[in-house]
């Protein structure tokens, strides 16, 4: 009897190789976000793309916040067609980051995700920067 993993065989070995490969350009971590920046080596512009509240209640050290909704070819005037953008939203439950990183990429610039967000970063163990803070029970959506 084969077990549900195996049902559906893997992928050869030169397309998985292929595959996972290719997702390490569109994707990095929090891990890799926190040691750059630890290191002093910020070749990238960290971008938060929920809206401002969101962005208050905490957001990842050295990130800027663009909302999603906000990023356009003026409002990213300032930074040259190969800035790196990275982007991160809430976390894995929310496809904020996706559309951003759709929306760089139709203007031209290089961006990856920083997979698991905010969520991630906590569950890394990082700390978060904070603006003014709100009660646990003042819920705020990523806005995104």
């Amino acid at each position: 009897m084969t077990s549900l993993v195996r049902d559906i065989p893997a992928a050869p070995s030169a397309i998985a190789l292929m595959h996972f490969s290719n997702r390490l350009t569109f994707e990095t971590d929090c891990s890799d976000v926190h040691a750059s920046q630890q290191a002093g080596e910020i070749d990238f512009v960290l971008v938060d793309v929920r809206g401002p509240l969101a962005f208050e209640r905490g957001h990842v050290p050295g990130a800027i916040n663009i909302p999603t909704r906000l990023l356009t070819a003026e409002r990213l005037s300032e930074y040259t067609k190969n800035s790196l953008l990275v982007v991160y939203c809430a976390g894995p439950h929310c496809n904020g980051a996706n559309k951003a990183a759709v929306k760089l990429a139709a203007l031209g610039y290089p961006v990856k995700e920083m997979i698991g967000g905010v969520t991630g970063w906590l569950d890394e163990g990082f700390v978060l920067s904070t603006g003014v803070l709100r009660p646990a029970s003042e819920a705020i959506g990523c806005e995104c």
